[in-house]
């Protein structure tokens, strides 16, 4: 059984999401970040682990729903931020972010014992998800985060590394309004694809 982590910002405007405005509010951007992370949860909720944690930049809110451990993110780019949040595991862990609603608890569902390590790619060139049977931060630290290169300098150390990687299918993050569209599409009963629904059908939406 693998330990589920989930690292998040906490949804507050101007915080979260910043490239949904326009044509979001920041108000608005915010609340879909607040969606996609409930939809997350949820998913982690119901996947298999035998602990959940909530890794989180702020203070947990009424999305947060029962059964996760709540703990800060360590200062520091994001590499740090990730490393450490694996250097918190003992055993296998698998880490993901708040920006795939449309996961599932299938997907979740991974079984470190014949692999190394599992990476989930994202469309923008980053990664999704990445797990660790024996979680090394040092496979993270220095890795340049937030570019188009991300995803494949991360795979690459963790091959360099002599860990067999089991691929994840590919997801797209909710990055931009088009993003959200295509996200919500993917997931129409989510939490994240009404509140879009609800934003959209607002008085001016878009222009």
């Amino acid at each position: 059984m693998t330990t589920l982590l989930v690292i998040a910002k906490e949804p507050l405007p101007g915080r979260v999401k910043t490239r949904l405005t326009p044509p979001f509010s920041p108000a608005e951007a915010a609340s879909l970040a607040e969606a996609a992370l409930a939809d997350t949860l949820r998913a982690v909720a119901a996947a298999p682990a035998t602990r959940r944690v909530l890794v989180l930049d702020g203070a947990p809110g009424p999305w947060l729903p029962p059964g996760f451990d709540v703990v800060p993110q360590c200062a520091g780019g994001l590499d740090l931020r990730l490393a450490d949040a694996f250097a918190r595991c003992s055993g296998p862990a698998l880490l993901i972010g708040m920006d795939t609603p449309q996961v599932t608890p299938e997907l979740l569902t991974v079984d470190l014992a014949g692999y190394d390590a599992c990476f989930g790619p994202a469309e923008d060139g980053g990664f999704w998800a990445l797990g660790l049977a024996r979680p090394d931060p040092a496979l993270l630290r220095g890795v340049p985060m937030s570019a188009p290169e991300t995803g494949a300098v991360q795979r690459r150390r963790l091959v360099a590394a002599g860990l067999r990687v089991h691929d994840l299918p590919r997801l797209r993050d909710v990055d931009t309004a088009a993003d959200a569209a295509a996200v919500a599409a993917l997931a129409p009963h989510g939490r994240f694809a009404a509140r879009l629904a609800r934003c959209a059908a607002r008085p001016g939406a878009g222009r």
